[in-house]
């Protein structure tokens, strides 16, 4: 199985979108009731800080990235 690079801003986007998911499965399941307007701030919030992860972790590799040599001739 190939390796990939780890992605936090994907987990937390992934995270937010499986709790709004489970809210509305509890709501169709009569589990509880749920307004209509409660997941979108959950899902506008999941995906902001999704993506303010997202730019946290680039800035963190691009500052630790080590420079590659100089090519031999």
């Amino acid at each position: 199985m190939l390796r990939h690079e780890f992605q936090p801003g994907r987990l937390v986007a992934g995270a937010f979108l499986t709790i709004a998911g489970i809210v509305y499965a509890g709501d169709a399941g009569d589990a509880w009731e749920t307004p209509w307007f409660v997941v979108i701030p959950l899902v506008i919030g999941g995906l902001s800080l999704a993506g303010a992860t997202a730019l946290l972790t680039r800035a963190i590799r691009k500052r630790h990235r080590t420079p590659h040599p100089p090519p031999r001739p």
